[in-house]
């Protein structure tokens, strides 16, 4: 073997590794870093826009969605109101899926999209939060949601906030799917129900 053929086929091999090493880190990024806490279902588009408009949102508010799921909530307030958005998910296939629809809206001077844990995260810039999450996670996220400004806004879809009591509960029904749905809004300061005992 000559000393070309050999330097071609080093050469061949070192492409080979790299393309692999590419496809498992690739493979690798579709996989969440931790399990998600809620199984992704998407809420009704006309769902969101009933939570916005009882949440009334305005071009001045920064809207934050807490497990954004593909984006809509964030896309449509953005849409609708021209107002600043962000969407947080652990999934990173649920990541590249909201970052396609804030293309599709054409809102990417408006909103982004970052994979990050929903508990870890600084909610003072928020004006309003949106949730799509289990009761008990609702609870878990109260002491980052005492930090907002007052006058914030928080709305959730079907899921209430054990031992806090909400401003208003609406049921709407949704002509996407013609099913009832919940939408419960709370503004801080959080009122804590009397005798309540979430924080234990």
């Amino acid at each position: 073997m000559t000393r070309f053929a050999r330097v071609v086929l080093l050469f061949a091999g070192i492409c080979l590794v790299v393309a692999i090493c590419a496809a498992a880190a690739v493979a690798g990024e579709d996989k969440p870093k931790r399990t998600p806490d809620v199984v992704y279902v998407p809420t009704p588009h006309d769902v969101v826009e009933r939570m916005l408009e009882i949440a009334k949102v305005t071009k001045d508010d920064v809207v934050y969605d807490l497990g954004c799921g593909d984006g809509r909530i964030v896309c449509i307030a953005a849409k609708k109101y021209g107002c600043k958005a962000k969407g947080f998910d652990i999934d990173p296939r649920r990541v590249a899926e909201a970052r396609e629809n804030v293309k599709k809206y054409g809102v990417e001077n408006l909103v982004t999209i970052e994979e990050k844990d929903i508990f870890t995260l600084d909610l003072s810039e928020a004006s309003v939060i949106t949730l799509y999450l289990l009761p008990s996670l609702n609870v878990k996220l109260i002491p980052q949601l005492e930090k907002l400004k007052p006058g914030s806004r928080i709305v959730s879809h079907d899921f209430d906030m054990r031992g806090v009591t909400p401003d208003k509960v609406e049921k709407y029904t949704s002509k996407e799917d013609n099913i009832s749905h919940y939408i419960y809004l709370w503004t801080t300061p959080l009122k804590k129900e009397k005798g309540d005992r979430s924080d234990e």
